[in-house]
């Protein structure tokens, strides 16, 4: 019995001269889940059918877009000075994306087309929340595939098994290392399982459902990023030198909580206790009773 996750041989697998890519493959059924636990999360709101994919073709390329700013600012050394080709900034086919400018651009994206359709946008948010979380999860199994974005040497029963030709300097003689690929896949999974537990309790409108997509999201990357040994640029914070993605945790995770708390305190400063259920047969995903919230989010969106 092996003591240890093997790593695939190859990432790449060419289709005649088009090469197909496991990391892409990912990111493409990650999206397509996404979509379809969107729709019908945001049907279940009283939302238009359709709608989240006729959002989501703005909101991909946007995403796409935002990734590819993140990490070209966060590791402009790869792109810009001597020895460097500028243009190679372009080149997003040879990797290089960051989630946090996925989010961003893809945010960004998704608001054109909200204000585009007449739709809340808070309320399509809230309804993409857990899906994100499980497009993500897909996604990590690109970084498998690739042998890449692994943590630190390890022995442990369920270590990823790395090949010499892509451990870092320095790690040359490890051949078992951290699986963080595997720990924020779990994580995201559990986060997203989470999200809809507990809006089928509480029925999170006004955009706290996917602020506690934010919140959970950086709670685990906070951790799982320190295990991580791939090079990366530093910040400097209390005296100590932090990976920039942990940085960026911390403050996302700070803004995310920070918009829950507010936006639960205006609903329930606002909220009219003779109103306050409009009562709904349950539907697949169990979203139960829609709220007086939801009913203003719907009456937003001009079909």
């Amino acid at each position: 019995m092996l003591s240890y996750i093997p790593s695939p041989s190859q990432g790449v697998w060419n289709l005649g001269p088009l090469p197909l890519r496991a990391y892409a493959l990912g990111i493409i059924i990650g999206a397509l889940v996404a979509i379809w636990m969107g729709e019908r999360r945001f049907q279940a709101r009283g939302g238009r059918a359709g709608l989240v994919g006729d959002v989501a073709i703005w909101a991909i390329p946007f995403g796409i877009v935002g990734a590819r700013i993140y990490h070209v600012i966060t590791d402009p050394e790869l792109y810009f000075g001597a020895d460097r080709n500028a243009l190679d900034a372009f080149l997003i086919w040879k990797g290089g994306l960051g989630i946090w400018g996925a989010i961003a651009g893809g945010a960004l994206g998704a608001y054109i087309a909200c204000r585009r359709y007449g739709v809340s946008f808070s309320m399509l948010a809230d309804a993409l929340a857990p899906g994100l979380l499980v497009a993500q999860a897909i996604g990590r199994l690109g970084n498998y595939f690739n042998q890449e974005l692994f943590g630190k040497p390890s022995d442990l029963p369920w270590a990823l098994e790395i090949s010499p030709e892509n451990r870092p300097a320095g790690y040359l003689t490890s051949e078992t290392f951290q699986p963080t690929f595997l720990y924020e896949l779990l994580w995201n999974l559990a986060a997203a399982a989470l999200i809809i537990a507990i809006d089928r309790r509480y029925k999170l409108t006004g955009g706290r459902a996917f602020a506690l997509y934010a919140m959970l999201y950086t709670a685990g990357r906070f951790w799982i990023e320190q295990l991580r040994i791939d090079t990366a640029n530093h910040v400097p914070l209390f005296g100590m030198e932090i990976r920039i993605n942990v940085f960026t945790s911390m403050i996302v995770f700070l803004l995310a909580l920070a918009y829950f708390v507010l936006a639960g305190r205006r609903k329930a400063a606002t909220e009219d206790v003779d109103h306050d259920e409009v009562p709904v047969e349950d539907d697949a995903d169990g979203e139960g009773a829609v709220d007086a919230d939801v009913d203003d989010e719907v009456r937003a969106e001009k079909d």
